[in-house]
């Protein structure tokens, strides 16, 4: 069987070129004669991987020497807690909350301290981001957080929200690295791997130095969720997801080929317009997002009759684009379409649609 299209919103979609890449390499890397997944995370060669993987991160996202780059473990929803016990010196913060990953995180927060729900699109499935240029931020809240782009509801922040000086804290997971964004106006960026860097194992945080305290601020914070116990030891205090870095390295470099990410935001541009401009046009198929905050990487839709619409996700299926089911909050569907989604995928997906409506509509 050939390779399918492959629309999961994560774990996601690689480049076949670092997928084939990575196969030459699985037995003797680089003539060690072993597997990066079989080597000690002690040794040079890994300490060159995981090196030269952070530098060519920095390189794509410019990003400021007075910002640490981790690599992690407990993926994006174990940073739920650990972003309120290192931040909340103050016992507050404030959640913006545009989907199930905030809401959850705005959850877990409120274990740690007193968070504050300033803005949410909840009314409407979430299908809209709220207006967030004069929110009532408490002034002693000690951090606004967001999640940039919502997976499950294919909506995105095209502005970010006027913190009123306060730290900005993202969870990117679903648009990193599809673009290019300014490191220097968040205090806290963080994502898993899975949907757009990497194979799921890894969360990358990327944190501005002066917020890693000496000592979190929740008392018994573990050791392994004080941001200073990885980022005084490099990411390697103890055994790190070794092989998911690699992975996320050669992806860097890929990027890095394509011509960065102003080359990779033209290309993912590129083929959301594909997808977007054929459901405006659709009588059968429509969008559910409010078409200013949509997603360049999740685009969610539906025909309106649940039947039709499971009818159309087996059809697809059994042509070769798998995971188009959308997800159970929304229904319908949904086709998450990342930096490795490659054009014909996107172009094919839109061919398969147009014929199913003809044949359905």
């Amino acid at each position: 069987m050939g390779r399918v299209y492959n629309f999961s919103a994560g774990p996601a979609v690689l480049p076949e070129e670092v997928l084939r890449e990575a196969a030459e390499e699985m037995l003797d890397y680089r003539g060690c004669g072993m597997s990066v997944m079989e080597m000690s995370h002690r040794s040079k060669m890994f300490q060159q991987i995981i090196d030269e993987a952070e530098q060519d991160l920095r390189d794509l996202m410019q990003i400021p020497d007075n910002y640490k780059v981790l690599f992690l473990q407990g993926g994006a929803s174990q940073q739920f807690a650990a972003v309120p016990m290192n931040l909340m010196k103050n016992g507050k913060a404030a959640y913006i909350i545009t989907g199930q990953w905030a809401k959850k995180a705005f959850q877990e927060a409120k274990k740690y301290g007193e968070a504050v729900d300033v803005a949410s699109s909840a009314d409407k499935t979430f299908s809209y981001i709220p207006d967030c240029s004069d929110l009532p931020i408490p002034e002693d809240a000690d951090y606004v957080y967001i999640c940039q782009n919502n997976t499950i509801y294919g909506t995105v922040f095209k502005t970010l929200p006027n913190t009123k000086g306060k730290e900005l804290v993202a969870d990117v997971s679903s648009c990193f690295l599809s673009e290019p964004i300014d490191v220097t106006k968040y205090g806290v960026i963080y994502g898993g791997v899975q949907k757009n860097i990497g194979p799921a194992g890894v969360v990358i945080a990327i944190i501005r130095e002066d917020l890693i305290p000496e000592e979190p601020p929740v008392k018994d914070t573990p050791t392994m969720l004080a941001w200073k116990t990885q980022a005084d030891a490099g990411s390697l205090y103890n055994t790190p997801p070794c092989y998911g870095i690699y992975i996320c390295g050669k992806v860097f470099k890929w990027i890095k080929k394509l011509g960065g990410l102003e080359a990779m935001k033209a290309l993912n541009e590129k083929k959301a317009a594909i997808l977007y401009d054929y459901l405006d046009q659709s009588k059968l198929f429509k969008g559910t997002v409010r078409k200013e905050d949509r997603s360049l990487m999740n685009v969610p839709f539906i025909t309106g009759d649940a039947d039709l619409d499971a009818k159309f996700v087996a059809e697809a299926k059994a042509a070769g684009f798998e995971n188009l089911k959308g997800h159970r909050t929304v229904g319908g569907m949904r086709a998450s379409i990342y930096n490795a989604m490659p054009i014909e995928g996107v172009e094919k997906l839109v061919a398969f649609m147009k014929k199913f409506e003809e044949e359905n509509a």
